[in-house]
């Protein structure tokens, strides 16, 4: 082999290395600007894949839960997108991603015969989990006094710190971002029922899906 050819042949091995890398560590870092870039790209009317590198299946599986996991409901709806995006472009005065500028990003999948949602929210500035009170309302079907707690408390954690809601079925975590601004990422399931994923299962899920996307 020539010099010539040697160093051709090494420049694309590192160059494959440098693509596997990047691989294995994920996508691009977190940023307001980049979450609220994905948002305005997605349709009004939604998406039919969640449009942020999530991998339902592999959190599942590192978090101990059964099921065939994937993109979308349990009972796939033909009208009913898989992802809707919120703020960026389209927040309105009055809206609370207008009053609070930033980005939302809402998944839907499943895990066995449960849907999972997952919010990814990213603001200018703190806290970025506030706008999600009512999903954690809706999600956790707590009174209004613990859910106020539950979300104060989820915007007072340092970031990487997961906190779970009595409920049992929902948690939240402050995410790493690049640049200014604060981001979270909040997971629940159908309410908390017979069979229903363990706190700690919840936590575990949070985790995985938080270390992919950040």
């Amino acid at each position: 082999m020539t010099f010539s050819r040697h160093r051709a042949a090494t420049a694309a091995l590192l160059a494959a290395t440098a693509l596997l890398a990047g691989c294995q560590s994920g996508e691009a870092p977190l940023t307001v600007s980049g979450l609220t870039e994905t948002a305005d790209d997605m349709p009004e009317d939604g998406a039919s894949s969640c449009p942020l590198p999530y991998d339902m299946a592999g959190a599942a599986e590192s978090a101990g839960l059964d099921g065939e996991a994937g993109s979308g409901p349990v009972r796939k709806d033909g009208d009913t997108p898989v992802a809707t995006s919120e703020g960026g472009k389209r927040a309105e005065p009055g809206d609370p991603l207008a009053q609070h500028p930033g980005a939302l990003v809402s998944c839907t999948f499943h895990i066995g015969r449960r849907d999972v949602q997952v919010h990814t929210i990213a603001t200018r500035k703190p806290n970025a989990i506030t706008p999600l009170a009512p999903v954690a309302t809706a999600l956790t079907r707590l009174s209004g006094s613990e859910t106020v707690d539950y979300v104060n408390g989820a915007a007072n954690a340092e970031t990487g710190e997961v906190l779970v809601a009595s409920s049992g079925n929902v948690a939240t975590v402050r995410l790493k971002l690049k640049g200014e601004g604060d981001a979270a990422l909040l997971v629940g399931f159908e309410e908390s029922s017979t069979g229903a994923p363990s706190p700690e299962q919840v936590e575990d899920l949070t985790v995985a899906l938080a270390d992919q996307v950040q």
